[in-house]
């Protein structure tokens, strides 16, 4: 079975999670897969607009943790960071349509997405800090101007979970629906777009971000060396050695 569905129709190609068994938990291969998707909608002319999407269950869950322990993203050219630039560089509009549990890049990726809208069940949650790890995806730039600071504080630093109202309060999704009419709420959004002259919705896109692209790329830069850093580090190691051995993470020494 593929791990990453990939269907084009009538200008939008929707990209789904198809690991629902493992929480669509995401390993460095279907990092890879995404990268190179996004790399081809960007450059074919059929392809008018982009959809991320899982199952009504889960979203996704983030990092595959056995998966991500065996191939650490070190370096910058780590498949996760591929994807992360590729979805940061994106022109053409991109929309997410997320049910249950959205977990790391599950939750920052939708900083990147034009329209998200949610399942009354999402759960929204950034846990870096618990795993001894700083934030990616720009999120540690991108929320604290989304939430404003207070509020991106308490997502980053207690990295406890919010779900789908407190995200539509601070911006994060667009509308709220039962987790059976996500897909298809995205997908209608998806088409309307797909209707629409494809070089004004991108100028439109370019405008609104205007002055904010080389932020967020030197952004990514800098979490992603942070990464790579303190993933050898004793505070990521611990947490996840205390993952592995399902007990609480012991971190008064570091």
């Amino acid at each position: 079975m593929t791990d990453i569905l990939n269907h084009t129709e009538a200008g939008v190609m929707t990209l789904t999670f198809n690991r629902v068994g493992k929480k669509n938990s995401l390993t460095a291969e279907m990092y890879s897969t995404l990268a190179q998707a996004l790399i081809q909608a960007q450059s074919d002319p059929a392809v008018r607009v982009l959809v991320f999407q899982g199952h009504e269950t889960v979203f996704s869950a983030g990092n595959d943790i056995a998966d991500f322990l065996n191939h650490p993203p070190e370096t910058a050219d780590a498949p996760v960071f591929q994807f992360l630039r590729a979805v940061a560089d994106f022109s053409k509009p991109m929309i997410a349509a997320v049910s249950g549990p959205a977990v790391g890049i599950g939750t920052t990726l939708l900083f990147h997405c034009d329209l998200v809208y949610a399942g009354d069940n999402a759960a929204f949650a950034m846990p870096f800090v618990n795993l001894g790890l700083c934030p990616e995806a720009a999120s540690s730039l991108l929320a604290p101007q989304m939430f404003g600071y207070h509020r991106a504080a308490e997502a980053l630093l207690l990295g406890e979970p919010f779900y789908a109202e407190a995200a539509l309060e601070v911006g994060l999704v667009n509308r709220v629906v039962p987790p059976t009419e996500v897909n298809n709420v995205a997908q209608t959004a998806a088409r309307k777009l797909a209707a629409k002259p494809l070089s004004a919705l991108i100028e439109t896109k370019r405008l609104m971000k205007l002055g904010m692209t080389a932020r967020i790329s030197a952004q990514m830069d800098a979490e992603a060396a942070s990464f790579g850093r303190m993933l050898r580090e004793p505070a990521a190691k611990e947490a996840f050695s205390a993952f592995l051995d399902k007990r609480k993470p012991d971190f008064s020494g570091v």
